[in-house]
């Protein structure tokens, strides 16, 4: 079974098969970086499209991808067949991600509504303090990114999030294609690295 496929972009690529996938899986699993850049090219427009589709903001959609992504290297070492299909599980993350910052949203809105308002319910404390977890999350995954070298965010930000394609992203910037992929795996393992001991970012 293929999973979505982008035919309706010429020259973009076709979404691997789902057994592909699954082999990309096992080898970020085992800490390969470039197994992660290959399942970023395959997946990440479905994985932005969804976010985008669900928060409606550009900036959002990217940190919820960016979130995503880390979360993969994370924990592809746990992903199993009986959690849906590789593309499933991406999908029920993403979909995760999303609705976090969706509350994220509605928490702040009701901060700027209500001043000074006091938690006198547990069920109000857990939500506050839930929010907080998020916004914190949030704001380590932006201070990660934003310390990256300028080079490597540009690469990593135009693959991710503008669905370039490591041939494309070349191309784009006039630079050898096995430059751009080692541009991109570093700036891989530089998040990791800076998100690795963070509290409040899902290991």
């Amino acid at each position: 079974m293929l999973a979505l496929d982008f035919e309706s972009s010429p020259g973009r690529p076709v979404l691997a098969a789902e057994p592909d996938l699954g082999s990309l899986l096992a080898r970020i699993g085992r800490g390969d970086a470039h197994a992660l850049a290959d399942l970023y090219d395959r997946t990440s427009r479905i994985v932005y499209s969804l976010a985008l589709r669900m928060l409606g903001d550009t900036a959002d959609a990217e940190e919820v991808s960016a979130d995503v992504y880390n979360q993969v290297w994370r924990t592809a070492r746990q992903y199993t067949p009986d959690r849906g299909s590789p593309i499933t599980w991406l999908i029920m993350i993403t979909r995760s991600r999303s609705l976090d910052r969706l509350r994220l949203r509605d928490s702040r809105r009701q901060r700027e509504t209500t001043v000074d308002q006091i938690p006198d319910r547990p069920g109000d404390a857990a939500s506050a303090e839930e929010s907080a977890v998020l916004e914190q999350r949030a704001k380590q995954v932006r201070k990660a990114l934003g310390a990256l070298p300028a080079e490597q965010r540009q690469a990593l930000e135009l693959s991710f999030f503008n669905g370039l394609t490591h041939t494309e992203l070349a191309d784009r910037l006039g630079e050898p294609l096995g430059t751009v992929k080692t541009r991109i795996r570093t700036a891989i393992a530089r998040l990791r690295a800076a998100l690795k001991d963070e509290p409040g970012v899902a290991q």
